[in-house]
């Protein structure tokens, strides 16, 4: 299924979702701010890991751009750290509740935040090779048609030798579904290889129990593994590091139960990975005479 990655149902509808789900997360325990709001960090602990093992000294001159940032509470955790940081997202309740957050903070003078689709990211931020780091964490890349354009656009921001750090939930584990196989185990629901994407029509909310979404139409892609390296080999990235991780920090599935620091893992054994990461690095680019 070919699709108009600028414009079209696919983005309308989960931009609409999206921005119905910015004030819901505001206010819900889930996104608790008070570490923020008191020069601290609110990354879940396999971000912050990550982060310190690329920048064991610390991110002090460090210029990242956090695509997909949501309301900006990681890309504010990382400016607390130290860091100059951009945050885009296509929702502008979020950006703006973002930049609210930064003025609050006193740190706008190294937190900007853009609104725009992640595809005309290159037209809304013209700044290329100028990030030390691109950061991209949970719930990005279901939510894009194409992971191709995706790689091309970190290489693109990323400096000479700069670093893309990204983590998100398992495809393995996104096969599954609810809690009505034996013991509550969730179901095979969804192709590990897809034909196309998921139109899924779901009032519900990870972050607030209650909450009833009129905005209830979300586009969503299975990207498998390989297909993911492949988008970054390609578009000239190095991949330095991968891991895969049995927690993640949101309830992924009805069994799951709470572990370390608001992350969330299989009750017994690890049946199968939930999340991954990976760190990539962009090369030097050739000298043109």
């Amino acid at each position: 299924m070919s699709v108009d990655l600028r414009s079209g149902d696919w983005l309308d509808d989960n931009r609409a979702n999206w921005d119905e789900r910015v004030p819901l997360h505001v206010a819900s325990p889930f996104y608790d701010r008070a570490r923020l709001r008191e020069g601290g960090s609110v990354l879940d602990p396999i971000a912050r890991a990550g982060i310190e093992r690329l920048f064991p000294d610390g991110l002090d001159g460090v210029r990242v751009l956090h695509l997909q940032c949501h309301f900006g509470s990681d890309t504010l955790s990382l400016v607390n750290a130290g860091a100059t940081a951009v945050g885009l997202d296509f929702s502008e309740p979020a950006v703006e509740e973002a930049r609210r957050m930064a003025d609050v903070l006193g740190v706008g003078d190294r937190a900007r935040f853009v609104q725009a689709n992640l595809y005309d990211a290159r037209h809304a931020l013209p700044e290329p090779e100028s990030f030390d780091l691109v950061f991209t964490t949970w719930g990005t890349i279901g939510w894009l048609p194409d992971v191709a354009e995706w790689a091309r656009i970190i290489e693109w921001f990323l400096a000479p030798g700069g670093r893309l750090f990204f983590a998100d939930g398992h495809p393995a584990a996104f096969v599954f579904d609810g809690d009505g196989g034996p013991g509550g185990m969730p179901q095979f629901t969804y192709p590990y290889v897809p034909d196309g994407p998921d139109v899924i029509e779901d009032p519900s909310d990870y972050a607030d129990a209650d909450a009833q979404l009129q905005h209830s139409r979300t586009w969503e892609w299975m990207h498998p593994l390989d297909e993911v390296f492949r988008a970054l080999r390609d578009a000239g990235l190095r991949l330095e590091s991968f891991t895969e991780h049995y927690e993640v920090p949101w309830q992924i599935f009805p069994i799951a139960v709470p572990k370390r620091d608001g992350m969330y893992g299989w009750p017994d054994r690890r049946w199968l990975p939930l999340s991954y990461e990976l760190t990539a690095s962009a090369s030097a680019r050739p000298v043109v005479e």
